[in-house]
């Protein structure tokens, strides 16, 4: 084995008993505070293993996210976020250094938070967490499963934080004023991220200044660039909303599946006559975001089930 650790302790990392062959890329992957860094510094020989032992046979290298990207022929090979400062070009030939370096016996760690990237290049991808390996293996394997749990805290962060109304810009008469749009998950709790496919709702509470009949209320999703993803209201959903006098509020709520790729989106909500006199109108007024266990591409993640109908042997 290129580089072995037998028992290996350095906080956080303890009893870490791994070992990475010749000709292989490893990508590392976890959370700060996870051993990224104290495993490189263990696998660079820059500190020496609180206990257990570290095995590591030919020459060093530690390249850091600000060093020239030193990729000569070497037998050891320890990348920490080196690729994320550059260029479409650099990195390109980059991974081609890399690769030679695989083909020439090279061991390869990649510390990386490109997951992308990780799934691309290496043979195997070590998850650590906490000082503890939580997983090893397939690339995609590994990789899908460290966007699950991160995707998780994610969506439980996202439930802790409020969605304060603040649009891009507010227009209308005055005969209504939207008090707020709330986010909510399947279960009816207030989150500003939802994970791709869940149920979710959104509830808009609008006051009346004057009387109005049969208003509607409107809402659209945009991504943060502004590209227009779904929108739709009660006219449209052919529902009735009644006569309000001053004074009166009504809430109004939107359930759908959120069949969105991962992402940062805003929703924008109106109160109009079926005209299309304004009411009031608020443009991007509250932000969200998206979670997911996997890569999609795109803003609809439509969850295509692919199967290969026909083969033909070469």
């Amino acid at each position: 084995m290129a580089i072995e650790f037998r028992g290996a302790r350095l906080a956080p990392l303890h009893d870490l008993t791994i070992s990475a062959p010749s000709s292989s890329v490893i990508g590392v992957v976890g959370e700060k505070g996870g051993g990224k860094a104290a495993l490189l510094q263990l696998a660079s020989g820059s500190a020496l293993p609180e206990a257990g032992e570290v095995i590591a046979a030919g020459n060093r290298r530690y390249v850091g996210p600000l060093d020239a990207l030193q990729l000569s022929p070497v037998d050891i090979l320890l990348l920490e976020h080196s690729l994320a400062h550059h260029d479409a070009l650099v990195r390109a030939r980059a991974l081609a250094g890399i690769d030679r370096l695989r083909s020439a016996g090279a061991t390869v760690l990649i510390v990386s938070h490109e997951l992308d990237l990780l799934q691309t290049i290496c043979d195997e991808v070590w998850w650590l967490h906490a000082g503890e390996l939580v997983q090893r293996g397939d690339p995609r394997q590994v990789l899908d499963a460290y966007r699950q749990s991160i995707a998780e805290k994610v969506r439980a962060w996202g439930a802790t934080l409020k969605s304060p109304l603040r649009p891009a810009m507010r227009r209308g008469d005055g005969r209504a004023e939207i008090l707020s749009i709330e986010t909510l998950d399947g279960a009816g709790n207030p989150t500003t991220v939802w994970k791709s496919g869940e149920s979710a709702t959104v509830r808009v509470s609008v006051r009346y200044h004057d009387q109005v009949t049969e208003p509607v209320i409107g809402i659209l999703i945009r991504t943060r660039v502004g590209l227009e993803v779904y929108g739709t209201n009660t006219e449209l959903e052919k529902v009735t909303t009644g006569i309000y006098a001053a004074g009166d509020c009504m809430l109004t709520q939107f359930d759908f599946r959120c069949d969105l790729c991962p992402g940062e989106f805003t929703i924008t909500a109106a109160s109009h006559d079926a005209d299309g006199a304004t009411h009031d109108w608020v443009d991007d007024a509250v932000a969200f975001a998206v979670a997911d266990s996997r890569y999609t591409a795109g803003v609809a993640n439509l969850r295509a089930k692919v199967k290969v109908l026909t083969s033909v042997p070469r």
